[in-house]
């Protein structure tokens, strides 16, 4: 995918509406909760920096429902930003209106402002067009870093593009580049391995890559899907079943689902499962743990529950990793927070950091797995988004992309 680069534009001495992915948590004690996503943004500012532009940075942080939450505003973002790019970064209490276009007027080349949280507004998230009009008051272009939120249809990402000229900034197009990558021209064998709790907000990165991956490997809750759908009782372990969708009245079985990729998988083998798994007594959380093997109807005892992938399990997926020319990871192989279930994740961080192929990883918690367990230089790309990476691996068209597309 070619985006329009804020490279191909005269940015010198313009005023920028800077759309940042800044949809950061914030701590108890008003610290962010990670620093990862303003880090990937240093080199776009920098470059608007030198071209002597004035900086209006625009986001939304979390879920205010349109009112004004004081532990959401943007103001521990300014100032991690600030510290980050060691340069001052101003920050106002409103998005919209004649006090902040006041303040705007009067800034001069090289100075940056961070607005308040977009969401402090209830029309953000329905891309209000007049909403989306005040934003764009505020600047004479966007420059769009916002890979994130490019999923979203919000008046600050889709809207204030309709009525600026709009380029994607280097951040926002390395994340593009690197996943288009695995799309279109992945190295091979390519592995896809696919963790976490829920199956559900993977299956359309699953069926989507169907076709392109050669193997995928499954853990954590995932596994245990197929798990089941192969044949096995899984006892206490969580199993995503079945989902109801009460307002498009869908019910959707993910056991089935994932018996009907077994069978579409059982020539090729494409499909790679657990052959053992970590569990503890399901009735007691600090419970002794130990190793139970993948073999019969019976995979894990009644009254335990699988926590983890085996070890058996970690060193054949640790093997495969090293023979893959492309590997795509999303989701923990189990739960890795408890040390006593962070040995599949730890092994299978540490066999993509030190393996030459081509490693991509994306989800926060798969980040904070890497971060834990591994050197977070060591890999090709880390994805900062969440259901943006999921939806455009799932060949969806992202809203924000779309507008940026190169003609």
């Amino acid at each position: 995918m070619r985006l329009r680069s804020l490279e191909t534009a005269d940015l010198t001495d313009k005023t920028v509406l800077y759309r940042s992915p800044y949809d950061i948590n914030v701590e108890d004690d008003g610290t962010l909760t990670d620093e990862s996503r303003i880090e990937a943004t240093l080199p776009t500012l920098q470059y608007l920096l030198e071209k002597q532009c004035k900086i209006v940075i625009l986001t939304f942080v979390g879920r205010p429902d349109g009112k004004v939450v004081e532990s959401l505003r943007t103001t521990p973002h300014a100032e991690v930003l600030a510290r980050l790019l060691n340069h001052p970064v101003q920050k106002l209490d409103e998005c919209i209106g004649d006090e902040v276009q006041s303040f705007i007027h009067r800034m001069h080349p090289g100075e940056i402002v961070m607005l308040e949280n977009t969401r402090f507004h209830p029309e953000e998230m329905t891309d209000d067009d007049s909403f989306a009009l005040e934003l764009a008051k505020n600047g004479e272009v966007v420059v769009f870093d916002a890979f994130p939120q490019a999923h979203r249809a919000h008046a600050s990402v889709t809207g204030i593009m309709r009525h600026l000229p709009s380029y994607a900034g280097f951040y926002c197009i390395k994340e593009a580049s690197s996943l288009s990558g695995i799309l279109e021209s992945p190295k091979r064998p390519f592995t896809v391995i696919i963790g976490g709790a829920k199956v559900s907000d993977k299956v359309d990165a699953i069926n989507n890559l169907f076709n392109v991956a050669d193997q995928f490997l499954v853990g954590g809750g995932v596994a245990n899907v197929f798990l089941k759908a192969a044949g096995h009782d899984m006892a206490d372990s969580y199993v995503e079943d079945v989902f109801v969708d009460a307002q498009k009245k869908v019910k959707k079985d993910w056991v089935e689902y994932a018996k009907e990729l077994l069978e579409k998988a059982q020539k090729s083998d494409k499909i790679v499962m657990p052959v053992d798994v970590v569990v503890g007594e399901s009735s007691d959380y600090s419970f002794l743990t130990q190793v139970m093997y993948v073999d019969g109807k019976q995979a894990v005892a009644p009254g335990w529950a699988a926590f983890d992938i085996g070890p058996a399990t970690a060193q054949m997926y640790a093997d495969i990793i090293h023979k893959s020319g492309t590997v795509f990871w999303n989701g923990p192989m189990g739960k890795f927070e408890d040390d006593r279930f962070a040995n599949g994740s730890k092994i299978v961080a540490q066999a993509m950091a030190n393996s030459k192929n081509d490693s991509i990883v994306g989800g926060g918690d798969t980040i904070a797995v890497i971060n834990r367990f591994s050197n977070p230089t060591q890999f090709t790309h880390i994805s900062l988004a969440g259901g943006a990476t999921l939806e455009f691996i799932a060949g969806k068209k992202l809203p924000a992309l779309e507008m940026l597309r190169e003609e």
